[in-house]
């Protein structure tokens, strides 16, 4: 029997090292047991029994190393065991990981899922307390991984908050950003985290401005380590007493008596499939909040998928999210989106009655200070994140696309199409779907002359005008 100690909870190195130390000495997965460094159980382990010097070599698929690299920071105390196993198969069954349904398989995937999906959560709901002033502050957080997550996710925060320093404590292991490198020092106990200071009302603020009654996307045993967390129970109070007081305003008068239409076939046919499209979308956006096709997701905060009416007729389709998207985790909340609201407005299109999203769900900037300055999407980046819009499509089943920007465009058509060539008109798809081009909103907001910012802007609701009549003209030929 051998026994291996690797020196840490994420020592994949070391775990490579042994493992293929072990495979070319044909040492059999059922031979070997796998413990960390001052783990209590190694007191009673027995004696270690010595691996040859490996002699020749072997390969296995890339994806392996990719995923092994991060199934390794589960908590799974057999991820170790799990791993070898696998990488033991693999020698002798090279495409072993198509096979999804295999148990060995199943499991490491779904391991190295919630992983990425833990580390997702620490990107998004970590907040920093600052403590001291001035040119002598620091920014401190605290947060509780359900997996070894920390030094995956650090890199992250020094490029988002590269220009103030701060430290992570967790549990396990504490992040440290001084302006140059991230360190680790071991964990601590919550008691040593900062209480509430003069950030938590920013916090608040930022987060009663997005509030949704409705939403269930934090696990409640984060919300006790948040400063938004204080307004949860006001805010929810107060959609309820909206929602009180629009029922007390109600018509007393009973309604006229209409005539009511028995239930066909046909109509609970289609209730049944609005209902199939809502919970399509659903399952897409959440199985989009772990995407890794690009490099985007390193960089960003989140995902920003689509939102709207799952029955919308028109489907908005813009460029990438920006920065106030990427906080939000929402498409168009920022200048650009309160532009569209208002040319939509101006169109009489109402945009609580359509899909709005994007060609690329991960936000690309270019960090200047304390400023990311939005980056333009290239072709490889585009193509990566078009299944999204492929699924969102036909999930949503539009009567018309309208692509907002030459990124949009670039993704709806599938290649390269000129703007102002082709504004204004729709165009058929080979798939069937009806599609238009106009610019995005973003591009009336960087025109510097006011002239031609208004007369780009009529340009932009007339574009949104055209869309509104072709849906009115395909209601009247149905």
């Amino acid at each position: 029997m051998h026994h291996i100690i690797l020196d840490s909870e994420t020592d994949f190195d070391g775990w490579r090292n042994a493992a293929r130390a072990l495979a070319l000495n044909d040492v059999k997965p059922s031979n070997v047991t796998w413990r960390v460094a001052n783990d209590a159980s190694e007191l009673f382990a027995p004696t270690h029994q010595p691996l040859e010097p490996p002699q020749g070599t072997f390969s296995v698929p890339a994806r392996f190393v990719e995923l092994a690299e991060v199934a390794i920071l589960h908590r799974n105390p057999e991820r170790f065991a799990l791993l070898y196993r696998l990488l033991w198969r693999l020698r002798q069954h090279h495409d072993l990981l198509e096979i999804a349904t295999d148990p060995d398989v199943a499991e490491i995937t779904a391991m190295a899922k919630a992983v990425r999906s833990d580390e997702h959560k620490m990107h998004a709901l970590v907040r920093f307390r600052e403590v001291g002033r001035e040119q002598k502050s620091h920014f401190v957080a605290w947060f509780e991984p359900e997996h070894h997550i920390v030094e995956l996710a650090a890199p992250f925060f020094a490029r988002r908050f590269a220009d103030m320093p701060w430290s992570i404590l967790t549990p396990d292991v504490c992040a440290h950003w001084d302006g140059h490198a991230v360190s680790f020092t071991p964990g601590v106990a919550k008691s040593e985290a900062p209480t509430a200071d003069r950030l938590e009302e920013t916090w608040r603020s930022y987060y009663a401005s997005i509030f949704n009654p409705v939403q269930k996307e934090m696990p409640g045993k984060y919300w006790r380590n948040l400063p938004e967390a204080s307004s949860i129970k006001p805010l929810i109070e107060g959609a309820e007493r909206t929602a009180s007081a629009m029922i007390a305003k109600a018509a007393t008068e009973p309604h006229k008596p209409q005539t009511r239409l028995e239930p066909s076939v046909e109509s609970d046919e289609a209730s049944e499939m609005a209902r199939r499209r809502a919970d399509d979308i659903e399952m897409l956006r959440e199985e989009a909040a772990d995407c890794r096709a690009c490099h985007l997701y390193k960089h960003a905060t989140q995902t920003v998928f689509g939102e709207g009416q799952q029955t919308a007729q028109i489907m908005l389709v813009g460029e990438q999210p920006g920065d106030k998207e990427d906080l939000a985790g929402k498409p168009f909340v920022g200048p650009a989106g309160q532009m569209l609201d208002r040319a939509l407005e101006e169109a009489g299109i109402d945009r609580r009655k359509v899909y709005v999203t994007n060609a690329v769900k991960h936000f690309k900037f270019v960090p200047r200070g304390k400023i990311r300055l939005h980056q333009k999407p290239n072709t490889p980046e585009i193509k990566a994140c078009r299944q999204w819009y492929e699924r969102e499509l036909a999930a949503i089943r539009p009567d018309l696309v309208v692509a907002m920007g030459a990124t949009a465009a670039q993704s709806v058509f599938g290649k390269i199409t000129p703007i102002n060539k082709n504004r204004g008109r729709p165009i058929d798809l080979d798939d069937g779907t009806r599609a238009m081009v106009t610019v995005h909103p973003s591009y009336l907001l960087r025109l510097p002359d006011a002239d031609a910012k208004a007369r780009e802007y009529r340009r932009f609701v007339q574009d949104l005008k055209i869309a509104a009549a072709v849906l009115r003209k395909s209601a009247h030929a149905a």
